[in-house]
Order: C-alpha cells, then structure tokens, then sequence
C-alpha cells in the first residue's frame, strides 16, 4: 500500500538509496552480490566494501564483460546487482543482456543510473534516451523508473527476491519526495495518485512529480485528472490503462526518454489494440541527441520542466 507524501522535497540521494538497500538485502541473503563498471566512486557502490569487501567486485570499464561475469555468478547460485550509466548499462550491452541474460533464463538486475536529462555535464555520450526501448524489445525483461526514495529503495529489495533479468533507471542524486515512508508497491501494477473525469496523465521516473504539477494546472481551470504513475513500464499495467481512459478527452504520456518506444509507445500502443480513437500526447524527447549542460538546463532545454510539458501541452 502506498501513500503519497506530505513533504514533497528533495529526498536522500538514490545512489545512497541503492547502496543502503544492497547492504540490507546482502544482509539478509549471503547470495546478492554487486558488480560495478569502475564507477564505485560516483555511486557509492565501493561503501560495499565495509561491509561485504567479498562481495563487490569492480570489473572496471568493461561493461560487457560485467554483464557476463554477473551471470556466470547467477549460474553458480548468486543472486548479482550491476550498475554503470544507462547507456552503458544497455546500448552498450545489449546482446549480452539478451543472450547471456534473458535467453539463457539467468537473473541479473541491473541499475541504470542518470538516463535522459540527468547525465548533466557527461553529455551526449553518456546519455540515454533508448534505453526503455531497447529493453522493452527483449522478452520477459522487467524494466522500472522509480519515482523517488521510497520507490527506488522497494524496486532493488523486490528485484533481490526475483528470478529474470531486471532493470531500474533512476538518477544518482536526490529528487522531489512522492510517496510516504513505509509505502509498498507491486511490479506491474501503476498506482494511481489522482482520479479526475477530463484527462488521464501517465507518467513515470522523476517526472512523476511534474506530472502531479500539470494536473493542478488543469484543476485551477475546473477540470479534473488521473494521474498514474506507470514506475514499472514492463509489464505494462494495461488493466488499470484501460479502466481510466473511460470517458477522457485526452490521454497525455510524461516521460525522461525518448518518445520512440518508451512509455508512451507503451501507451499508444494499448489504445491501437484495444479501437480506442482518444487523442495522445507523448511527452518525451524526439528525434534527440543528449549534449553537455547541467540537468537543471537540460531537463528545460527538452522541454520536460513542468512549465514546458503545460506549453506543449496547450
């Protein structure tokens, strides 16, 4: 159960939300072991080493090779987390998720961190749009966006009890707070923030809060919205999707990610299979490549600041 929070600023950073869930879950389970492609530093998975020194293992920058350690680990009854940036941590792996992970029915769960707007000053090598869509082309692949803290720290314990090759995105820093404390979820359900009769809002990731902001921009003109937070894009909740588009004028997808394959082809392609003729907004970047610029600039520069998807919107 899950409810939203009073406190809507920035929480603790994710990368100390992974790393303090990982202790926990190393804790708990002698098996779950960590892998990190010589970015210890940036995300703080070298802390590991206090506490489990036997059980994180930098492979340096080698991400392909990392992916392939990791199920060779799961073969031999370990239960792996790999992080590296998302476009390392897929574009650059993405055969070896396929075949030595999803093919070969191996478990590994992987922690994509800073997609889209948050590769900051890393620029356009190291960021990534395509990462959802990538992933989403491989069979029975989880793939999530967690939301804030809370989210982020349920989605590594939940991955740690799973078989099958699984997927988180999120930044490394801190965002705005959406859920309480204590709140839980389940994979491949969306949770539903707000219930309104006009429009259906979907969103995912960090700009779950920009989307709780657009539906108040829509409610001081009279008109009422859903808001759904789609944190687990793979499987798609399409139940709850198509229970909410009853009787809406529009249907608007809000995403950090490309709009080719991501969440809102997710969408787009729910309203294709089932006839319904409702209008779609995709939010997202197109037909974009990342540049330098912090992420404040860039999450502007895309138009995905709650000010700019209300333009775009209009």
């Amino acid at each position: 159960m899950y409810t939203l929070a009073d406190n809507r600023e920035v929480g603790k950073e994710l990368r100390v939300v992974v790393v303090d869930a990982l202790k926990e879950t190393m804790k708990n389970n002698e098996q779950v072991i960590a892998l990190d492609a010589d970015l210890g530093g940036a995300s703080k998975w070298t802390d590991l080493i206090k506490t489990n020194p036997d059980r994180f293992i930098n492979v340096g920058i080698a991400e392909a090779n990392m992916v392939g350690v990791a199920a060779g680990l799961n073969l031999t009854g370990y239960v792996p987390f790999i992080h590296t940036f998302g476009p390392f941590a897929t574009r650059r792996v993405l055969d070896q998720i396929y075949l030595s992970g999803a093919y070969s029915k191996n478990t590994i769960n992987i922690f994509g961190s800073d997609p889209g707007f948050a590769a900051g000053h890393n620029g356009g090598t190291h960021t990534t749009w395509e990462d959802v869509a990538l992933l989403r082309s491989i069979p029975d692949v989880v793939i999530c966006d967690a939301a804030d803290a809370v989210q982020m720290d349920w989605i590594i314990k939940e991955f740690s009890k799973l078989s099958g090759v699984h997927y988180v995105r999120g930044t490394r820093k801190g965002v705005r707070n959406v859920y309480a404390e204590g709140s839980t979820f389940q994979l491949g359900k969306g949770n539903l923030l707000k219930k309104g009769s006009d429009y259906l809002i979907v969103a995912a990731g960090q700009l779950v809060s920009e989307a709780l902001e657009v539906s108040a921009f829509f409610e001081e003109s009279g008109e009422t919205v859903d808001v759904i937070d789609m944190f687990t894009i793979k499987p798609l909740d399409k139940e709850l999707l198509l229970e909410r588009l009853a009787g809406k004028k529009m249907v608007i997808t809000i995403e950090n990610h490309s709009i080719t394959g991501g969440l809102g082809s997710a969408v787009a392609e729910v309203l294709a299979d089932n006839g319904l003729a409702i209008p779609l907004k995709r939010i997202g970047v197109d037909e974009r490549f990342g540049q330098v610029g912090t992420p404040d600039f860039l999450q502007e520069e895309f138009g995905l600041t709650t000010e700019k998807i209300i333009e775009r919107i209009q």
